[in-house]
C-alpha cells in the first residue's frame, strides 16, 4: 500500500476470539474442537466461541443454554478474566512498540494511528503484517488487521478475513470496498435499523450512500445525515489516547427470574449503591439515570430520566429507578435482569455550571453517610454494604 506521509494511515486489531484461543493456548487438547467460554449453565452467557463452534450457530452474548443445543458436542469452559487481562497486557505493549496512539477498545481490540511510523517501519500494510507476527511469536495467539486511512474503514476491514486475517483499503479505493457490503456492515447500523433499510430497498452501503440526504434525514434525524456521510467513507473521526469513560452501570442476573415487584426494588436498592459507590470511587457524577430490565424470554426494555442536576448518591438513583420500576412493571412477566446505569458524565476535572441553590441540610447528610460508606466499600468490597431492607427471613 503506497501510502502519503501525510494522508492518514489506521491499523485496527482485533483478536481472534480471544477468550477461547487463550483457552487452547493453555490446553493445546482443546485445539480443533468447539470451545466455548461462558458463565453458569443455568442462566449463563457466552463470552467468547472457537471458530468449531461458531459453525454450529453459537455467538457470543447467547444463552449457554441454547449453545448447549446448537453444540452439543462443545466443551464448556469458565471465564478467566485474570488470564486474559495478563495476555491483553503484553499485546498492547507490542502495539505501543510501533507507535504512540494507541486507542483501546476494549481487552482484544485497538485502533492504531501509525501515520507517524511510516518514516521508521515502513508501509501501514508493513507495519501490519509485522505486528500480527510480533504477536504471534511473543503469545502464540493470532489477530486479524484492517488497514485504512479511517477509523471507519480499519475495522470493516479487519473483519473481513478472520481469523488471522490481514485486509488493506488503499486511499483511491475507499468507494470500490464499501459499495457491495451488505448495510449491516456499516458501523451505526444495528438490526432494526438494517430491516427497517432493507424495507426501503437500502441492501448495500452502496445504496444507502445514494440516497438523498434529505430522505434519510427525514426518516433518521441526525443519524440518518451521520450514516449517509459513513457510507460514503466520510470518518474524520481521530484515534484517541484516553478512551474516556462514557456511563457507570452494574447489572445482575438472577439464578430465578424475579415475578414481584418488591424484591425488584430492593435489588435495584443494591444495584443503585454499588453503581454510586464506583462513581464515587472514579469521581464522577452523572446527569441521565437509566434502568434496564431483560424478561424471562429475552425481550429487554431500557428507560432513561435525565436530572437537572448531576448526582453519586445511590439513594438518589434508586429513587428514580424505583420510579421507572413502578411505571414498567408487568404482572405475570417474570425478570430474568436488572441494570443500572448513569450516563451524561462529569469527570473530574471538567468544568460544568454549579446549582443556583446551595446544599442543604439533606444533602451535606448524605455526603457524610457515603463518605462513611466509601471507606466499608474499599475496606470490604462493593458487596459488603446491603440496605436492610435487602435482608428477608
Amino acid at each position: 500500500m503506497d501510502t502519503d506521509i501525510n494522508s492518514r494511515a489506521i491499523i485496527h486489531l482485533d483478536m481472534d476470539a480471544f477468550y477461547a484461543a487463550v483457552e487452547v493456548l493453555d490446553n493445546p487438547a482443546l485445539r480443533g474442537k468447539p470451545v466455548i467460554v461462558g458463565g453458569g449453565r443455568e442462566r449463563g452467557v457466552v463470552s467468547s466461541a472457537s471458530y468449531e463452534a461458531r459453525r454450529f450457530g453459537v455467538r457470543s452474548a447467547q444463552p449457554i443454554a441454547t449453545a448447549m443445543r446448537l453444540c452439543p458436542d462443545g466443551i464448556f469452559v469458565p471465564v478467566r478474566m485474570d488470564r486474559y487481562k495478563e495476555l491483553s497486557g503484553r499485546i498492547f505493549k507490542i502495539y505501543f512498540r510501533f507507535t504512540p496512539l494507541v486507542e483501546p477498545l476494549s481487552i482484544d481490540e485497538a485502533f492504531l494511528d501509525v501515520t507517524g511510523s511510516i518514516r521508521l517501519f515502513g508501509t501501514p500494510e508493513t507495519m501490519a503484517r509485522q505486528i500480527k507476527a510480533t504477536v504471534v511469536q511473543e503469545t502464540g495467539l493470532t489477530v486479524s488487521a484492517g488497514v485504512a486511512p479511517s477509523k471507519l474503514l480499519a475495522k470493516i476491514a479487519s473483519d473481513m478475513d478472520k481469523p488471522d486475517g490481514l485486509t488493506v483499503v488503499p486511499p483511491d479505493r475507499v468507494r470500490e470496498f464499501l459499495d457491495p457490503l451488505p448495510i449491516g456492515k456499516l458501523w451505526g447500523v444495528g438490526r432494526a435499523t438494517e430491516e427497517y433499510l432493507t424495507s426501503l430497498g437500502i441492501k448495500t452501503i452502496g445504496d444507502l450512500s445514494r440516497m438523498p440526504e434529505k430522505l434519510l434525514a427525514s426518516k433518521f434525524g441526525q443519524n440518518g445525515l451521520a450514516l449517509h456521510r459513513l457510507a460514503q467513507g466520510l470518518d474524520d473521526r481521530e484515534v484517541t489516547l484516553d478512551h474516556e469513560v462514557k456511563s457507570v452501570g452494574r447489572e445482575e442476573t438472577f439464578a430465578q427470574d424475579i415475578t414481584e415487584l418488591n424484591l425488584a426494588k430492593r435489588e435495584l436498592l443494591s444495584l443503585a449503591g454499588r453503581v454510586a459507590w464506583r462513581m464515587r470511587r472514579k469521581g464522577l457524577t452523572g446527569r441521565t439515570i437509566s434502568l434496564k430490565v431483560k424478561y424471562y424470554d429475552f425481550v429487554q426494555i431500557t428507560r432513561a430520566v435525565t436530572m437537572a442536576e448531576p448526582t453519586d448518591d445511590g439513594p438518589q438513583i434508586y429513587h428514580v429507578c424505583r420510579q421507572l420500576m413502578d411505571k414498567n412493571w408487568t404482572p405475570g412477566k417474570p425478570i430474568r435482569l436488572l441494570g443500572i446505569s448513569v450516563s451524561q458524565l462529569y469527570h473530574p476535572g471538567r468544568p460544568r455550571q454549579l446549582s443556583l441553590f446551595g446544599q442543604g441540610k439533606e444533602s451535606q447528610k448524605r455526603q457524610k453517610l457515603n463518605t462513611a460508606l466509601d471507606s466499608i466499600y474499599r475496606k470490604f468490597g462493593e458487596d459488603s454494604v446491603r440496605p436492610g431492607t435487602l435482608f428477608t427471613k
